[in-house]
């Protein structure tokens, strides 16, 4: 087991916060993890776990163990005419899961194309983008506990997903270590290209033309256009979940705010998050080294050297205005430490 001491954590977070870690691990496979959580167990120290890095705004020094997965490793473990189940480690990059199922033509991971992250922290937020969910896809989620270090597989059904929520934010947040994620994909895919300029850029770039690949295509160009890069400008994507609300609050608002764009389900409506806070004058603000991005108000950047709390203060400040113009409580969906 190798441990660093008093290691920065700069290079491990996309938002580019310059926090202390007491003890950073890196690992490669589960002997390694292992050790570590035997470790922290019998020392009875903090676990802290980073993938990409990409959902977390440091705020402090980290004191305990923190343990940056790098478990790699894609293949496929069943096969039919139909469809291919494939088992990813969590450590994978999610971007290169998804770009290498693209290039086999298995379908259902195009839509989530350039979604920051490791494959190992996608079931615990269920991510989404462009009308997909990972629920969609995922069979499984093989685990271990942190404290009993039994292995354990949770079915698609024992995940308990729901928008951008999972049973690894609710019952067990904080247990289990995602070791791997089974997905079952399809060779005669549905597409789905409702969402967003889809349809627009296939219609440019592609002539219309449907497949796996130009669909990825198109989405990565749409994220492009409108999200920063993390590697030019610190940032975590998404800051907010878009806000899910009760039908008749959402018709009383529509009745104030006939343009206020939302999307209706059987008893609840979501409203995209991103609208009420531009609503509310924050898209481009600016303060010093720290704001809301001009392009995507759903995203809080770190121009250089900005400190978390900084940014903490500020989703909190855009809570608050949505809160009092609209009734409606944003939730972070970046985790504070």
């Amino acid at each position: 087991m190798n441990i660093a001491y008093n290691q920065s954590l700069l290079g491990y977070n996309t938002f580019h916060i310059d926090e202390m870690a007491s003890e950073v691990s890196i690992i490669e496979d589960e002997q390694q993890l292992f050790e570590c959580l035997q470790y922290i167990n019998k020392n009875q120290k903090p676990l802290f776990i980073i993938g990409g890095g990409s959902n977390i705004l440091l705020t402090h020094r980290v004191e305990g163990l923190t343990i940056v997965n790098k478990i790699k490793g894609i293949e496929v473990i069943q096969e039919t005419d139909e469809f291919v189940d494939i088992k990813s480690m969590s450590g994978e990059n999610w971007h290169a899961c998804v770009r290498w199922c693209v290039e086999k033509n298995y379908g259902g991971l195009e839509n989530l194309s350039l979604i920051p992250g490791t494959v190992g922290a996608a079931p615990i937020q269920n991510i989404g983008a462009y009308g997909v969910e990972l629920q969609e896809v995922c069979l499984s989620v093989e685990a271990i506990h942190i404290h009993t270090l039994q292995k354990r597989i949770f079915q698609h059904h024992e995940c308990a997903f729901g928008y951008r929520d999972s049973v690894f934010k609710q019952q067990e947040k904080g247990n289990y270590f995602i070791l791997s994620v089974t997905m079952r994909l399809q060779k005669n895919p549905t597409f789905n290209i409702a969402y967003g300029d889809i349809q627009k850029i296939l219609a440019l770039d592609f002539n219309n033309i449907l497949s796996i690949k130009n669909i990825s295509d198109a989405i990565i160009k749409i994220r492009k256009s409108k999200l920063p890069n993390p590697d030019e400008i610190g940032n975590a994507g998404s800051f907010f979940k878009n806000p899910v609300i009760a039908n008749a609050q959402a018709e009383s608002l529509k009745n104030q705010y006939p343009n206020m764009p939302m999307y209706a389900f059987a008893t609840e409506t979501k409203i995209p998050a991103a609208w009420l806070i531009e609503q509310c004058g924050w898209k481009g603000y600016r303060n010093g080294n720290y704001g809301v991005h001009t392009q995507q108000a759903l995203v809080l950047v770190n121009y250089a050297n900005a400190h978390g709390h900084d940014i903490v203060d500020l989703s909190t400040s855009i809570i608050t205005s949505v809160q009092q113009r609209f009734n409606i409580q944003l939730e972070r969906e970046v985790n504070i430490w």
